[in-house]
């Protein structure tokens, strides 16, 4: 996952009888990775019930996924080539082991991580407990402990959290703006929001590590090469109802479930559930 967006709202009240309200999260994502690492999309796992998540069929892991109970966690890499080892274990397990392991708050979660974040490389994590109230971030290149987030329009790409390359900046500002227009805009408007090809000027490109030209296409909230780009976009809503909470979320793909890559994606799977 390399880009994600997302409004978090912790203090949402549902206005039973008259509208829905803010919802406590809205959030939109992309997973850019390369095209020969195969994947399962998002599918309810059989192994870990209760989690949906799409699967990353080199590392087990995943990159975003929600529980029933209304767990949540989200990962990006931090893209420092220089300092990538390969024996470093696999990140994505660190989603999946929130999602599917004991039941513990947020901030007690990504504490254990940071414990050994060291023997990672570079990445952001967000992990979540709706019914708590409670989103919390930690990154492993940060000089900074985990910590719950703020209400407000947050960021993460493949730096610190609002780090502000223009990608980020441009996708969180235009998801203030949807929200702003309407307080619950349709998960198909999130995810075609979020699939902009446009690429930064070359005087606002971060320089890290990589060449120019690498610089210039990677700034593109969705990203196309020939052996690399945007596999999956997905939106999620959490919403308060008068009876509890209630999750939409869905997936845009370049995958069926078959592995046959298809430029640009449009296999979507969508899903509906009250938190339990």
């Amino acid at each position: 996952m390399c880009l994600i967006v997302f409004d978090w709202q912790p203090d949402a009240q549902s206005d039973a009888g008259v509208h829905d309200g803010r919802a406590l999260l809205t959030l939109s994502a992309n997973r850019d990775e390369f095209f020969r690492r195969d994947a399962d999309p998002m599918h309810w796992w059989t192994d870990a019930p209760g989690v949906l998540a799409g699967r990353d069929l080199a590392g087990g892991g995943t990159w975003l996924g929600v529980s029933r109970d209304g767990r949540f966690a989200a990962l990006t890499n931090y893209r420092a080539p220089a300092d990538m080892r390969a024996d470093a274990p696999t990140r994505g397990t660190l989603v999946s082991g929130y999602l599917a392991g004991e039941r513990i708050a947020p901030l007690d979660y990504l504490r254990r991580v940071a414990e050994n974040g060291h023997r990672y490389n570079g990445f952001n994590l967000l992990c979540g407990d709706f019914t708590r109230r409670e989103l919390g971030w930690y990154g492993n290149r940060a000089d900074a402990p985990p910590a719950l987030l703020d209400a407000g329009v947050h960021g993460l790409s493949n730096s610190l959290l609002n780090t502000p390359w223009p990608k980020l900046v441009a996708q969180r500002d235009a998801l203030a703006d949807l929200i702003h227009a309407r307080e619950h805009p349709p998960l198909d408007v999130l995810i075609d929001t979020l699939r902009d090809p446009r690429m930064a000027d070359d005087a606002s490109l971060p320089s890290t590590g990589i060449s120019v030209e690498r610089e210039r296409v990677l700034s593109a909230a969705f990203i196309e090469t020939p052996e690399y780009g945007t596999r999956s976009t997905t939106a999620l809503r959490v919403a308060p109802r008068a009876s509890g909470l209630a999750l939409d979320i869905k997936e845009r793909s370049d995958d069926d479930g078959s592995h046959r890559i298809v430029r640009p994606g449009r296999f979507e799977r969508a899903f509906a559930f009250d938190i339990a």
